[in-house]
């Protein structure tokens, strides 16, 4: 897990992949401080990937030194090892390992690899490679290995694109509900298996308006808060056209791909309300109920208020707004919507976190680990892996950042 010797009977690679970068094509980028271990089959027969990421250079590299300072490697475990515990598809942390190494970044830093766990590594950024080189046997390999792998249920380059799209619109309607902002939506950072993958500078929501971006290179908002699903099913359509070759007579097969891609809007839709739905503990929701979602969402825009906090506190039978003339009219409306019988509470805690690994709670664990003291750490993994039914211990974690905690940009680990 150190990257000192290579597990017994294995040869590490690294992958390569091409990908749109804020929507800019770049023909070749591939793991350029990642090394693939190996697969593992878990108890249950489901393989896995093993994954080793800042374990040095690569053919992939691109002048850098493949290697990863603490920061990132403690984000990525902190956070995806979160979002496994809320129960969103998301690729896993297994270990965290000091290097003793140095690493330059803005400044001497220490170094670290993480061992990352995947239903694998393929991207959209995959096809797109082998398509570009107009490599039809790589891609028909690929597709093969894909729909083996994930989707042995579809037979046809088609249908595992309609797989892909109905994974992908959960997985992003899952974001959206707990206020998640991946921060760099790029097509090499978009899986098939549908799962979150490359923690760079991603972060959760405190006080909530729908264009919030967090990353430091998103510097017109591309993949702010409110434009994740538009730019995940721009994804998509890189993929479809990237599986154009092996769907037969181009202008059925563009027809075809084009049916399956615009169906990524009513998935997500229906995903949506029924994460956002269950989240205002609502019977049976459905369109009719998106104006009291998105009636919310606009008053605690207009508020300010901690998305997190606003909704747990209404699990909680609590009103989080006491002041706001707005809130009591929209409270008012949900009642009536919710029947005699009010909202499911116990629903809506099993929907609202209580605890999320708040932006200034990772950044201040990362800044102990630095002194060497990784207690902030432990403390933040055991209480975010409980983040529905925390104990009370973790209270303060539960808190909102002061002004001067606040965190208004992340960065990517390289």
């Amino acid at each position: 897990l150190a990257g000192n010797t290579p597990p017994k009977g294995h040869l590490p690679l690294a992958q390569a992949y091409a990908g749109h970068q804020f929507g800019g094509w770049v023909p070749q980028l591939g793991d350029g401080r990642a090394l693939l271990l190996g697969d593992l089959i878990a108890p249950d027969g489901k393989v896995y990937d093993l994954q080793l990421k800042g374990a040095g250079r690569t053919p992939f590299s691109r002048g850098g030194d493949g290697r990863a300072w603490l920061g990132p490697v403690l984000r990525e475990y902190i956070v995806s090892e979160a979002m496994h515990a809320l129960a969103i598809p998301t690729t896993r942390a297994l270990a965290a390992v000091a290097t003793g190494e140095t690493v330059r970044r803005e400044g001497a830093m220490p170094g670290a690899i993480l061992t990352r766990v995947a239903r694998s590594h393929l991207r959209v950024g995959t096809f797109q490679y082998f398509a570009a080189r107009q490599d039809i046997e790589g891609l028909e390999a690929l597709v093969k290995f894909a729909i083996e792998r994930h989707y042995p249920q579809a037979t046809t380059p088609l249908e595992l694109l309609a797989e892909v799209v109905r994974a992908q619109a959960n997985l992003v309607a899952a974001w959206m509900s707990v206020g998640f902002i991946h921060g760099v939506m790029n097509t090499d950072n978009c899986t098939i298996s549908g799962e979150t993958i490359d923690y760079g500078p991603c972060a959760f929501i405190d006080g909530y308006h729908p264009q919030t971006v967090f990353s430091s290179i998103d510097q017109y908002g591309r993949y702010a808060y409110d434009k994740q699903a538009n730019i995940a099913g721009w994804n998509l359509a890189q993929l479809a056209s990237s599986l154009l070759p092996l769907m037969g007579a181009r202008d059925a097969a563009i027809e075809e791909a084009t049916r399956v891609v615009n169906g990524f809007g009513a998935t997500y839709q229906a995903a949506y309300i029924a994460r956002f739905g269950s989240k205002l503990g609502l019977e049976n929701p459905s369109a009719d109920d998106l104006p009291h979602i998105s009636g919310l969402l606009a008053i605690m825009a207009d508020e300010e208020a901690d998305f997190t906090n606003t909704f747990r506190a209404l699990a909680e039978g609590e009103n989080p707004l006491p002041e706001s003339p707005a809130f009591a009219e929209w409270h008012a409306t949900w009642q009536k919507r919710s029947g005699l019988s009010g909202p499911d509470l116990a629903l809506m805690r099993r929907s609202n976190p209580a605890l999320i690994p708040r932006n200034h709670r990772v950044e201040a664990a990362i800044q102990a680990a630095l002194t060497g003291d990784l207690a902030p750490t432990a403390r933040l993994i055991t209480a975010l892996a409980e983040p529905y039914e925390p104990d009370e211990s973790s209270d303060d974690l539960r808190l909102p950042p002061r002004p001067e905690e606040a965190i208004a940009a992340t960065f990517c680990g390289t």
